[in-house]
């Protein structure tokens, strides 16, 4: 069909008037449908719209310039499975009892989907979603392509004593050319994702629709397809300003995630260099099956009644602090990227206020103009996608897995940020002033007023030694039954 047009949409003399009819029911209809797309492991820096001077991201940054961008749009847990979890229910990992990468979703917490389905919207997942155990659909009705098999089993509690480490620093040091190990797994999600958009916009119905199609990618091993890597030549490569921060002198926490990581000695720059540029080609390539997704909605009739959303569950360090992976509250594993664009919202806009993937959950609610449940985390992020006026409030983020010996938060509001550890001392963080998060103002007099606001904010939402105890029982009470993989 044509692009973008009621009129040659069914004009056509080649559609019969009960499909005409059905178009313009569709079309006219007050409910969007929805096209949710997730990545893992995407630094929002890492992309051309959020300013990126090197990276190549066509469609994501041609997707940002007719929508919304989110400024300051974070993770609620920087690890797959809790963020994960997280985002489909709008409840923190905590609430509902999901601590690490081998813990299961229990099936009596709703999730979007569950409510979106009861809304009378046919909703489908195509791809990653890292869903453990048995429940393959969580509310969904139907799933065009299921996680992995190594994806799903449910797994041991995550050994966190002093002494334990990751097998190895393949996260970073596997990179460069060679097999991509997701590929044929994101294409086919790609090839799924768009046979389901062309269906719909060859077939319309009346009732609206939500897709989620989900990519592993840009998640490590860093091995890339060469004629991505090619575009990101190493005397390009500008390597990251505090990659050799010794271990001295950071934070205990970060100390000790590097530690597990073994990512407590500086890599060559040679790798770091080959690494980055694997991680750039990455999302490269990610954007580019994006790509072919916008352009089934952007050149039918599904771009008059679509909302298109792109997320990814957390970021990636890449180097900074000496850190790869993420599990920590530095932006760059913390922040992800936010875009949306759709009918009757904002064109070309940026939202500086700060977000959560929580606050996903009542904003897809909202659409489907359906109550919003009362016990949700987050709120809805309608009023920004339309420009109107939208406050800051406090984003909380938590971690309770692999290379933390303890529960870590994050409170973060406006500019500061504020990132408490049971057992340690605390980080306070002006972002204004200190964007690479080098200088902790935690302790100092001139900040013990914000230090302690923001303390209260994060007990107003939950009780961290609680919640840090329960994790640790859940983990240990779990650990006879799961076996888990780092």
């Amino acid at each position: 069909m044509p692009k973008n047009t009621l009129g040659s949409a069914t004009a056509s003399p080649f559609i019969s008037p009960f499909t005409r009819n059905l178009i313009l029911e569709s079309i006219q209809s007050k409910r969007p449908n929805i096209l949710l797309i997730m990545s893992d492991e995407h630094d929002p820096a890492v992309t051309g719209c959020y300013g990126h001077p090197l990276v190549q991201t066509p469609n994501l940054d041609r997707l940002a310039a007719q929508g919304v961008r989110f400024e300051n749009a974070y993770c609620n847990n920087p690890i797959c499975v809790p963020s994960r979890m997280s985002f489909l229910t709008g409840k923190y990992a905590s609430d509902v009892n999901v601590f690490d990468n081998g813990s299961p979703l229990a099936s009596e917490f709703p999730t979007f989907a569950h409510y979106l389905e009861a809304a009378g919207y046919e909703t489908n997942l195509c791809g990653r979603m890292h869903m453990i155990g048995p429940d393959r659909l969580h509310g969904f009705g139907r799933r065009l392509l299921d996680d992995k098999n190594d994806w799903v089993r449910l797994g041991k509690g995550p050994v966190r004593t002093a002494e334990a480490r990751r097998s190895s620093n393949s996260h970073v040091t596997e990179c460069g050319p060679g097999p991509p190990r997701w590929l044929d797994y994101d294409r086919t999600a790609t090839d799924l994702g768009e046979r389901f958009l062309r269906d719909k916009a060859d077939n319309p119905t009346a009732k609206p629709w939500c897709l989620v199609a989900s990519f592993m990618y840009p998640h490590f091993p860093l091995y890339t397809p060469q004629e991505y890597l090619d575009l990101y030549p190493a005397d390009q490569i500008e390597l990251p300003e505090s990659r050799a921060e010794p271990l001295e002198s950071q934070h205990p926490a970060i100390r000790q995630l590097r530690y597990f990581f073994h990512n407590d000695q500086p890599l060559p720059d040679e790798t770091t260099r080959t690494a980055l540029a694997s991680y750039f080609a990455l999302v490269t390539l990610t954007d580019e099956h994006i790509g072919r997704l916008l352009h089934v909605v952007d050149s039918s009739a599904l771009s008059e009644n679509t909302v298109v959303i792109y997320l990814s569950d957390h970021g990636e360090m890449a180097g900074q602090h000496g850190i790869w992976q993420k599990q920590c509250f530095y932006e760059s594993s913390v922040g992800v990227p936010l875009i949306a664009k759709g009918p009757n919202l904002a064109q070309g806009i940026s939202v500086s206020q700060n977000v959560g993937l929580v606050d996903v959950m009542p904003t897809l609610l909202d659409l489907a103009e359906t109550p919003i449940p009362d016990d949700l985390r987050g709120r809805s992020l309608l009023p920004a996608l339309r420009g109107d006026t939208f406050s800051d409030e406090v984003v909380v983020a938590e971690y309770h897995a692999q290379g933390m010996l303890s529960a870590g938060y994050m409170a973060k509001k406006g500019n500061l940020k504020y990132n408490f550890y049971v057992g340690l001392t605390p980080q306070l963080f002006d972002l204004a002033s200190d964007p690479l998060e080098r200088v902790n103002l935690a302790g100092h007099p001139d900040w013990a007023s914000v230090q302690y606001n923001l303390h209260q904010a994060l007990l107003a939402r939950l009780d961290p030694e609680e919640v840090d105890q329960r994790a640790k029982s859940n983990q240990q009470l779990q650990g006879m039954a799961r076996s888990y993989v780092v």
